[in-house]
């Protein structure tokens, strides 16, 4: 390619003489070219026609003979067409005509431009779709490649083109090939990657563009949960898992009393996935379970959702008392049902369903349900349903409301008061007692004999040098009147005389 350089500049450099009357032309490798011989009008059609190139003739013509179809022809008029054209046709053109037929065009340099037939793309570490798309993990480094040959140079550019039609210049360069890298590849960066190659020489260009999707799966597992509808033995089971590109693949199964799991839906491309479940298929006990698949998701990775289903259990209180024209308010929970319960509050043997009204509120906090009765009186007296039910079966709550009148209200005022005065007397003789214990333990007797017999003294002296007892002491009598004697107590005086030391 050297050698041809300088030989093409060299006879370029000879035709000094043609300068002020050579013409250029490009031709594409491959294509066809026209090189015109004569400048004006013919006034007198050629017999031959020669052509030359850096002054040796490529080909002669003669007029009577028919065109030729070859790789060079000459045509009527003295043109030559070039066909199939190849790099080595490139150079410096000139034709002569015999007899001379008019002003000649001159000179004309024929550039060869060749390549951009072709542009290569490629994007790693992207898998193809059937339709190909190409496809990539969110946070992945992508490297971007696009090469084309081209001749004489080319200039290759990166285009980037958005959801939104926006078109970013990303890398440009000239060469063979342009590569560039995208490091954690975001949603943001999905679209169209284009590579456009242009030659420098014929200005002609080439591209490729391919889709780039981002996918990307939901961080968290999917959720599962119930939708009532207007039939209580009927349920709506909603799978989803939002979050992700492209939607996930959805499929529901349930439990079965011999054979485990069993497939109740088949895998759909949707973010959220319904199934309506009626009471036929359920039972205690049972597990329904949704498992998502996606198409980032590794093989052993499993993302799912389950419940196992639970009969309603209502409790309260079976026994509530009331007073006339009195409020009352009864009470039930129910928080264990799944699919969850519908409570209502029922009435009578033939359980009449209670509407809310001025004397019925209804009323229902999470598990508790309660149901307050106005100006309770005997004709509320009665059963009573706290009623919960689902897609598995129906239970109740039995309460039963007795209601008292305000005369057995007067009745039990008096009982407590009563009850409240045995009491207060109690008390009192328990402190009249505790502060005459000692008259209560001894009696009169003792005490008017204890006054008596108070003579009786026996004088202990305590003395530094002698010590001075009375030997003798009285006893008292014994009763008569057939009365029990009573052991006679004598008075002890105690002194002591301090000594004179």
């Amino acid at each position: 390619m050297k050698i041809f350089g300088i030989v093409f500049l060299y006879f370029y450099l000879c035709q000094s003489a043609d300068e002020q009357t050579q013409r250029v032309r490009t031709g594409q490798v491959g294509r066809s070219v026209l090189l015109p011989c004569l400048e004006g009008p013919v006034l007198t059609p050629p017999l031959v026609t020669i052509w030359r190139k850096y002054e040796m003739i490529v080909v002669t013509h003669n007029h009577s003979q028919p065109v030729s179809t070859g790789h060079f022809s000459v045509l009527n008029d003295g043109s030559l067409k070039i066909n199939g054209l190849m790099t080595i046709d490139q150079g410096v053109y000139r034709c002569e005509t015999q007899p001379d037929s008019g002003p000649a065009y001159g000179s004309i340099l024929l550039q060869i431009a060749g390549g951009l037939d072709a542009v290569e793309m490629d994007i790693k570490p992207a898998k193809s779709l059937p339709n190909g798309t190409l496809f990539i993990h969110k946070g992945t480094n992508v490297s971007f490649n696009c090469s084309s040959k081209s001749y004489p140079s080319q200039s290759l550019t990166w285009t980037f083109e958005d959801l939104i039609n926006k078109d970013d210049r990303i890398a440009f360069g000239n060469g063979s090939s342009l590569h560039f890298m995208i490091s954690n590849l975001q949603p943001s960066q999905q679209g169209n990657y284009t590579c456009r190659a242009q030659n420098s020489l014929s200005n002609s260009t080439a591209m490729k563009r391919q889709e780039l999707l981002v996918y990307y799966s939901p961080e968290t597992h999917p959720d599962c949960s119930w939708a009532l509808i207007s039939q209580p033995n009927l349920v709506h089971f909603n799978c989803s898992w939002y979050g992700g590109y492209p939607a996930p693949k959805l499929q529901v199964f349930l439990g079965h009393r011999t054979d485990g799991m069993r497939t109740i839906t088949s895998l759909e491309d949707t973010e959220n996935l319904e199934v309506t479940l009626n009471r036929t298929m359920l039972y205690e006990g049972q597990k329904i379970k949704c498992v998502a698949q996606h198409i980032v998701q590794r093989s052993s990775e499993e993302k799912s959702c389950s419940f196992t289903l639970t009969a309603p259990y209502p409790e309260g209180d079976p026994l509530v008392a009331a007073l006339e024209g009195s409020n009352i308010t009864l009470k039930c929970s129910e928080a264990s049902s799944l699919p969850p319960a519908v409570t209502v509050w029922q009435r009578g043997e033939i359980h009449e369903s209670i509407v809310p009204s001025s004397k019925y509120i209804l009323a229902g906090r999470g598990p508790l349900y309660t149901l307050t009765i106005v100006n309770v009186t005997k004709e509320d007296e009665g059963l009573y349903f706290c009623w919960s039910e689902n897609a598995l079966t129906a239970k109740e709550l039995e309460v039963f409301l007795t209601v008292r009148s305000s005369a057995d209200n007067s009745g039990a005022v008096v009982g407590v008061f009563i009850s409240v005065l045995i009491v207060v007397a109690g008390i009192t003789l328990g402190l009249l007692a505790y502060s005459h214990r000692d008259r209560i333990c001894l009696g009169d007797i003792l005490f008017s004999r204890l006054e008596e017999d108070r003579t009786d003294v026996m004088s202990l002296v305590e003395s530094d040098e002698e010590e001075v007892f009375d030997e003798t002491i009285p006893r008292l009598p014994p009763l008569s009147n057939g009365q029990v004697p009573i052991p006679a107590t004598t008075l002890v005086e105690i002194h002591q005389i301090q000594s004179s030391k």
